[in-house]
This record gives C-alpha cells, sequence and structure tokens, in this order.
C-alpha cells in the first residue's frame, strides 16, 4: 500500500491563505498565534489531483466552463453509489460554487422574506447569519446534550415544523460543530416530521466521507425516499480532499418544480456563475483516483483525534471532549473554567496564542466551547495543545 505523508509541515506564506492571514481577520491577535479555526486541511492535495492540475493547465486555455462534462458527472455518480450506495441521477446534479451560496438561492427559492427558517443550535454559523441577512425568521431547535453527547429534540422539532410560517429545515449531517453522525432511524423520525407539516429540507452533507472507522454515513435521501424530493442534498469535494479553494459543489435537487425555480433565480439574478476550470478537472481526479490516499487520512485524523481526547484527559481534565463520529473538527467544552464569552475568547488570542473557532458563533448552545481543526501535522497540533496548557495552569 503506498505510503502518505501527512506529518510535512507546508508553509502557506505567499498562498492568500485565509487561515493564516492573521492581520486581516484577527488584527489583535499577537503574531506568533497558531490557527486552528477555519475548516481547511494542513495537508498537501493527493498527487494524482495535482498531477491532472498541471496536465490541465498544460492546455493553456482557461475560459469560461460549462458544467456539462459527462466524466465529471460519472465521477462524482461512480463515488457516491460506490462508497455510500446513494444513485444520483444526471439530471438531478447542480452546480454551485459553495454549499453556503446554494442555501442562499434555495432559501429565497423555497420561502419568502418573514417566514421561518429552522435550525438545530449549535449549527454551522453561516445558517444564521445567511438565514437573518435575507429577511428570514431564526427558528431554533436546539440539539439536547447529555455528557458531550448530542441528540435531537423531536418533541420541539415537532412545535416548530407545525408553525405554517415554517417552511425550511437547514440540517447538518455530520453535523457541524458536534461531528454527530446520524444514524437511520434519526433521519426517518426527521423526515416524517417534515412530510407530515410540508416543511423542505435543505442537507448539508459535506463532510459525508470524513467519518470514524467504525461509523457509517447515511445520505437523508437514500433513507427517506419516499420524501426525497423534498430533501435536497448539499455534496462537495471540498472537504474530503481539501479543495475549498476550488469553489465546487453539487447540489442535488430531484424535485422538477424546485429545478425550475433554480435556474429561473440564477437566471434573472445570476447568483451562482460558471465553475472553475481547474475545479472540474480537480473534482474528477479525486473522484476517480484518490480514495486510497483518503483511506489514508482518515486513519492519520483518527490517530490526531485519539492523541488530542488522551492530551486532554491527561494534561487538562476539566475540559470535555469526546471523539466525534465524523468531521475533522474537534468540539471542546470548556464551561468548567467560568470563563465569559470575551474573556475566553481573548484568552485564547492573548494568552494562549491560539486561534480556535469559539462556541458562541454556533448559537448560545455553544458559549463556552471551543471548535478545533485538527486537520493538521501531528507535530503543529501537539504545538497548539502544549500552548494550551501552558496557558490554563
Amino acid at each position: 500500500m503506498k505510503t502518505f505523508n501527512f506529518d510535512e509541515i507546508i508553509s502557506r506564506e505567499g498562498t492568500c491563505s485565509m487561515k493564516w492571514n492573521l492581520e486581516e481577520y484577527f488584527p489583535d491577535a499577537p503574531s506568533d498565534c497558531l490557527p486552528y479555526w477555519i475548516a481547511d486541511m494542513e495537508f498537501a492535495c493527493a498527487d494524482p489531483i495535482l498531477e491532472a492540475l498541471h496536465k490541465r493547465i498544460d492546455q493553456k486555455i482557461l475560459g469560461y466552463t460549462a458544467f456539462y462534462d459527462a466524466e465529471y458527472f460519472e465521477a462524482v455518480q461512480h463515488w457516491f453509489e460506490r462508497r455510500h450506495g446513494l444513485t444520483i441521477p444526471r439530471e438531478s446534479i447542480f452546480f454551485s460554487p459553495g454549499v453556503v451560496p446554494a442555501i442562499v438561492l434555495l432559501m429565497r427559492v423555497l420561502t419568502r422574506a418573514g417566514e421561518g427558517v429552522i435550525i438545530q443550535q449549535p449549527a454551522y454559523n453561516p445558517f444564521m447569519v445567511k438565514t437573518r441577512a435575507n429577511g428570514r425568521q431564526l427558528v431554533v431547535n436546539p440539539l439536547v446534550e447529555t455528557d458531550g453527547y448530542y441528540t435531537i429534540d423531536y418533541e420541539g422539532l415537532e412545535r416548530c415544523a407545525a408553525d405554517p410560517d415554517n417552511h425550511l429545515l437547514l440540517f447538518c449531517n455530520p453535523h457541524n460543530p458536534t461531528g454527530r453522525v446520524w444514524n437511520p432511524e434519526e433521519l426517518r423520525k426527521v423526515a416524517d416530521i417534515c412530510k407530515r407539516h410540508d416543511v423542505t429540507i435543505i442537507s448539508d452533507e459535506i463532510h459525508c466521507d470524513l467519518v470514524r472507522g467504525q461509523v457509517t454515513y447515511h445520505p437523508m435521501e437514500k433513507i427517506c425516499p419516499e420524501y426525497k424530493d423534498r430533501i435536497i442534498t448539499c455534496l462537495s469535494p471540498s472537504k474530503t480532499f481539501n479543495l475549498a479553494g476550488m469553489h465546487l459543489s453539487n447540489i442535488i435537487i430531484h424535485d422538477p418544480a424546485i429545478r425550475r425555480a433554480w435556474l429561473r433565480e440564477i437566471d434573472t439574478k445570476g447568483a451562482i456563475g460558471v465553475p472553475n476550470p481547474l475545479a472540474v478537472t480537480a473534482a474528477a481526479a479525486a473522484y476517480n483516483e484518490c480514495e486510497e490516499w483518503l483511506a489514508a487520512l482518515l486513519q492519520y485524523l483518527d490517530d490526531n483525534l485519539t492523541y488530542l481526547k488522551d492530551f486532554l484527559a491527561k494534561e487538562l481534565p476539566l475540559i470535555k471532549f469526546s471523539i466525534p463520529e465524523g468531521t475533522y473538527l474537534a468540539w471542546l467544552d470548556l464551561r468548567a473554567y467560568g470563563m465569559q464569552v470575551e474573556e475566553q475568547e481573548a484568552f485564547m488570542l492573548q494568552k494562549a496564542h491560539l486561534i480556535f473557532d469559539e462556541g458562541y458563533i454556533f448559537g448560545h448552545e455553544g458559549v463556552g466551547f471551543e471548535r478545533i481543526n485538527v486537520a493538521c501535522p501531528r507535530a503543529l497540533l501537539e504545538q497548539g495543545m502544549l500552548r494550551l496548557k501552558a496557558a490554563l495552569n
């Protein structure tokens, strides 16, 4: 079996990296802060992706690119059929530069200003930000947390869905930031509630390939085929293969009426655009040739998460942490330290010299937590944990 060097530390200087551009995004941060916030990886892209990009660049022209290449769609279809048992018709796959732009467009298509969008917090921050920015009402059905394990409040979800002003649920599987990978029973209960009350589901499944070895990801539309016309699934190679900067996502829309509304919104407002020519090449290579690389990556992430759990248990036992079922995001509970929101944020920046995603950005339910990206060489993760230990002690 081929070996992959995930221990390589690669400088991102001169690459316009959002993650490392401290002056732009964290102007008050000390210059030696280490970033573990935004969800991209500190690992080199797999060789087949880089080789495919070199070949595409050698073709010398990078003009406007249409989203119709049969080989690309076959790569997507074969990947999800092979790995997840999900059959995706070609006509159901639509391009978006990202999951968030797609959610915004779909929110405009499926709801009117003032209507409610249901979100289960703690939740991916753009769910809340984009709902409010587009004049929709944020309807929160908090997840239930028991000793670090999160479940869905079905009675609360039923009440939210029963309100005739609430027409849309933003769902996340695997869940960001908690890392839950919802099981078939949980998915069916959610879909049944939405079906009873005519609520459409946008299911963000961008982290679907990043699950622990003993865990199985189940696509919601596969588990609930009788409601799949009202389930819109958002997929992308960006998290799986570290291609976030390529800006390519696949939005799965089965219902003909929603498809027409999607295309009409694009035609009238130009909200989506066309793919980056290199993105199509990179994504096809990832799905066709990088399964072995992904297997090695998943093992490395598992090992990083095990290291983190062991370190915290031994050195910082007041921090509660359970290895997530999915994603490469660790959800750390620091509530035992009793810090206020502003105090905890300042502490991480000014004393620990660490940049995490502060839990409060994921909703009130995240206050006191920190989200940490562990998709980095072990040495970099160790360095961050030693800083955290020194600061807290």
